[in-house]
C-alpha cells in the first residue's frame, strides 16, 4: 500500500491477443481502454501491475505456418512482433507482455495440468459420436442433417477420440454462489444474465483440455502424445506471468498482486473467463479475480475503404491519418458500456474535428493567444472576481469527483465526456466574459487578467485529468502553458497555476480540422495497387454437373437480401463453421456457415454479403442458423462469398 495516498495495489489484464494474424482496430480497442484505466488508477495513487500479451498454441497457428512453410514458432515470433508494435503505437503502459511461448509459462501449465489430475480433477476420456473424416469432427445424432454432416453434408461413422477432461460440474455450485453473493464479479450485468441462465443453470459438462489432433502446443507430461488444449493454456498466463507456482514457491510478484482486481476482455470470450476460468482456480485452491468485465465489440460501419477483402480497419492505418491521440479518443469515447461501438473513416473524421479540433484545440489556442496578445504571455491572477467565476470553478473542481466516479464503474466512455464538459464550460466562460471587450479599457485589465488566470487554470486542471486517455495531448497542453500536472488529490481545488508564469508565445496547433474529402483520399492512397502492377491474367472457366431445371415459381420462393455482417465468431464444436450476425434492413439473423478455412471472424466483420433469408431454420453443430451465405466454389474446393458489387445497403432485395 502507498504510505502518501493509502492506496492498494491494482492488478489489470487484457485479454491475450490470438497470434493468427495481425490485430485490428476492434482488437485495439482493448489494450487502449485497458490503459486508460490502468493510467487513471496510476492517478489516483495505485501501485498499478498491467499486464498483456499473446496466446500462441492451437490448430489454426500450426496450419497458418504449414501453410507459410515456416516452423509454427517463427509464425508466432512474427505475428507477436506486430501485436507488441500496435500495442507500442498506441501508447499502452503495459508493465508485463507474456507469451504463452514463454519458456516459465509453458513449464507452470505443465505442473498446473499434472496436479489437477493428481487431485482427481481431469480424468481420461474420449470424444464419442458419429465422425466425419473429412471434418475431423465428432457429432450427437441431435446434430446431424437428415443423417448427415452439419458442416460438409457428408457420411459420419461411430468413431472415438482419446482426450482429457476437467470435472466442471464438481466446482459449478461453489461458483454460483460466489456469483450471486458477489453482484460486482461480472460485469456489466447483461454478461451475468447470460451466463447464469444459459450455462451455470442448466448444468455444465465436462471441458475437455488435451487434443492428440495437432501438436504445436504444451504437451502433457505423463502422456506427450496430447497437448494441453488452448483454454487451460491461454487463461493461466493471469498468474503464471507474475510468478505463480504451483509446488507453493510463487514470487512476491505474485502474492502482491493476485487475486486480480480486473480481468477486461471481450464479450465473445466471456464463458470462458467467468466459467472455466474460476473453476480452475477453485481447484487449484487460489481466491478468484475481483471483477471480470466483458466489453463490447467495435464493428466496422458503412466505410467505403477497406484494407482487404477482409474490409477491416487497422490502428497503424488510422494513427498515420488521425493521430495516436486522437484514435485513442475515438475508441475510448464512442464505445457504449454495454453496446457494440460502430467505427468508420467519416465518423473518426467527425469527431476530431468536433471534440479535438474545435472543443480542445480552439479553447487552448485561444487562451494562449489571448495571454500573448493582451499581457504579453504572463498569466497573473489579479483577484477581480464576479459572480460566473464561481460557476466556472464549481465545475472544474467538481471534475475529478464525477470522473471517478465513472470510473469505478468502468464507465469510461462518460468519464472522458465529463472532461470535455470542462473544455466546454471553458468556452463557454470566454463567451460570457468576452475578453476582447475587456480588453478595450485600461481600467478592466486586472478583470481581464483575472479571466485568463482562470482559463489557463481550468484548462491545467482538464489536462492533468486527460492524462490518462490522451497522454501525449495532456503533455502538450501543460508543456504550452508552462504548467505541471496537478496532483490527483488536488484535483478538487482551484489555483495551482503560479501566478505570473509565461505561457508560450508560439501556440502549437493540437488538432488541425480535417475535411473528410482529404481523409478518404488518403485512404485510397494507403490501399491503392503499387503502381505498375501487372493485371490479373484471365483465367479459364470451369464446368459443373448441371442440377434438375426449375421453374421460375421455384425461385420466387427464395428470399435473398443484401446483408451487413456486424459480428462473427468461430462455432466452438467445428472445425468448419462460423456464426455470423448479419444486419438485413432492421433486422438481424444468425447464420451458420462452413467457411471457417476460408475466412477468420476478424475478417467477416464489415462485409456486405448475399444471404438467402427465408431458408428454414436448423441447428449446425447445435448452433441455430437463420439463413444461408452465398458463396461459389472453384474446381479445387476453394470457396468464396458473394458480395455486390457495388454499395448496396443492407437488406436491398437480390432479384
Amino acid at each position: 500500500m502507498c504510505t502518501k495516498c493509502g492506496k492498494g495495489k491494482y492488478y489489470i489484464t487484457t485479454a491475450i491477443a490470438y497470434t493468427s494474424g495481425k490485430p485490428h482496430i476492434g482488437n485495439t480497442y482493448e489494450i487502449v481502454l485497458a490503459d486508460s484505466i490502468a493510467r487513471f488508477k496510476r492517478q489516483e495513487g495505485y501501485d498499478v501491475y498491467f499486464q498483456t500479451g499473446t496466446d500462441e498454441h492451437g490448430q489454426k497457428i500450426q496450419i497458418k505456418a504449414e501453410e507459410a512453410g515456416i516452423t509454427p514458432k517463427e509464425y508466432v515470433d512474427k505475428v507477436a512482433g506486430k501485436v507488441k508494435g500496435i500495442w507500442d503505437l498506441m501508447n499502452s503502459s503495459y508493465d508485463s507482455f507474456v507469451r504463452t511461448t514463454d519458456k516459465d509459462h509453458e513449464e507452470q501449465v505443465a505442473k498446473i495440468f499434472q496436479k489437477l489430475y493428481s487431485q482427481g480433477d481431469i480424468y481420461k476420456g474420449a470424444y464419442e459420436g458419429l465422425y466425419c473424416t473429412p471434418c475431423e469432427s465428432f457429432w450427437t445424432e441431435s446434430q446431424l442433417v437428415d443423417g448427415k454432416c452439419p458442416d460438409c453434408g457428408g457420411d459420419v461413422q461411430p468413431a472415438r477420440e482419446e482426450a482429457y477432461f476437467f470435472k466442471m460440474g464438481k466446482y459449478a455450485d461453489r461458483l454460483i454462489e460466489h456469483i450471486n453473493s458477489h453482484p460486482d464479479f461480472i460485469q456489466p450485468v447483461s454478461r451475468k444474465n447470460e451466463m447464469m441462465n444459459n450455462f451455470l443453470l442448466p448444468g455444465l459438462q465436462d471441458l475437455c483440455v488435451s487434443r492428440t489432433s495437432f501438436s504445436w502446443g504444451i504437451p502433457v507430461d505423463f502422456d506427450p502424445k496430447h497437448v494441453i488444449y488452448v483454454w487451460l493454456d491461454a487463461l493461466s498466463n493471469y498468474i503464471t506471468k507474475i510468478g505463480y507456482d504451483v509446488n507453493g514457491d510463487s514470487s512476491e510478484l505474485f502474492q502482491k498482486n493476485w487475486p486480480a482486481d480486473l480481468h477486461l476482455i471481450g464479450k465473445d470470450i466471456i464463458r470462458f473467463h467467468t466459467i472455466y476460468w474460476p473453476i480452475f482456480l477453485m481447484a487449484l485452491d487460489l481466491p478468484l479475480p475481483k471483477q471480470i468485465f466483458g466489453h463490447p465489440w467495435l464493428l466496422q460501419g458503412d466505410g467505403k475503404m477497406s484494407k482487404s477483402k477482409g474490409n477491416v480497419l487497422y490502428a497503424d492505418d488510422m494513427t498515420e491519418i488521425f493521430g495516436v491521440d486522437a484514435v485513442r479518443y475515438f475508441l475510448l469515447h464512442e464505445m457504449p458500456f454495454d453496446n457494440d461501438g460502430v467505427i468508420s473513416w467519416e465518423l473518426v473524421t467527425e469527431r476530431r474535428n468536433s471534440d479535438l479540433a474545435n472543443t480542445l484545440g480552439n479553447l487552448v489556442n485561444r487562451t494562449i493567444s489571448m495571454s500573448n496578445k493582451y499581457f504579453d504571455g504572463v498569466v497573473a491572477n489579479e483577484n477581480v472576481s464576479e459572480p460566473v467565476d464561481e460557476d466556472l470553478k464549481k465545475v472544474v473542481t467538481g471534475t475529478v469527483d464525477v470522473v471517478t466516479a465513472k470510473m469505478n464503474e468502468l464507465r469510461v466512455a462518460d468519464a472522458l465526456t465529463e472532461i470535455f464538459n470542462l473544455f466546454k464550460r471553458c468556452n463557454k466562460y470566454i463567451d460570457e466574459t468576452t475578453p476582447w471587450i475587456l480588453a478595450k479599457e485600461e481600467a478592466s485589465k486586472p478583470r481581464l487578467a483575472t479571466v485568463l488566470y482562470n482559463l489557463v487554470e481550468s484548462i491545467t486542471i482538464g489536462a492533468s485529468l486527460l492524462k490518462g486517455f490522451m497522454p501525449e495531448t495532456s503533455e502538450k497542453i501543460l508543456s504550452q502553458l508552462n504548467a505541471f500536472e496537478v496532483p490527483f488529490d488536488e484535483l478538487g481545488s482551484f489555483g495551482h497555476f503560479a501566478s505570473g508564469t509565461k505561457v508560450t508565445s508560439q501556440p502549437e496547433i493540437l488538432f488541425e480540422r480535417m475535411k473528410l474529402e482529404d481523409v478518404l483520399a488518403k485512404v485510397e492512397e494507403l490501399y491503392q495497387e503499387p503502381q505498375g502492377a501487372s493485371p490479373e491474367p484471365e483465367e479459364a472457366g470451369i464446368d459443373i454437373e448441371p442440377k434438375a431445371e426449375i421453374e421460375y415459381d421455384d425461385f420466387m420462393k427464395m428470399q435473398f437480401q443484401i446483408g451487413e455482417i456486424i459480428a462473427c465468431e468461430a462455432v466452438a464444436k467445428s472445425k468448419k463453421l462460423l456464426c455470423s450476425q448479419v444486419r438485413i434492413g432492421s433486422q438481424v439473423k444468425q447464420i451458420v456457415s462452413g467457411i471457417r478455412k476460408y475466412y477468420s471472424p476478424e475478417e467477416m466483420v464489415g462485409k456486405k454479403v448475399l444471404a438467402l433469408v427465408n431458408l428454414k431454420p436448423a441447428k449446425l453443430a447445435g448452433v441455430l442458423s437463420e439463413g444461408m451465405l452465398l458463396c461459389a466454389e472453384d474446381e479445387n474446393g476453394e470457396l468464396s462469398l458473394v458480395v455486390p458489387e457495388k454499395q448496396m445497403p443492407s437488406g436491398a432485395e437480390v432479384c
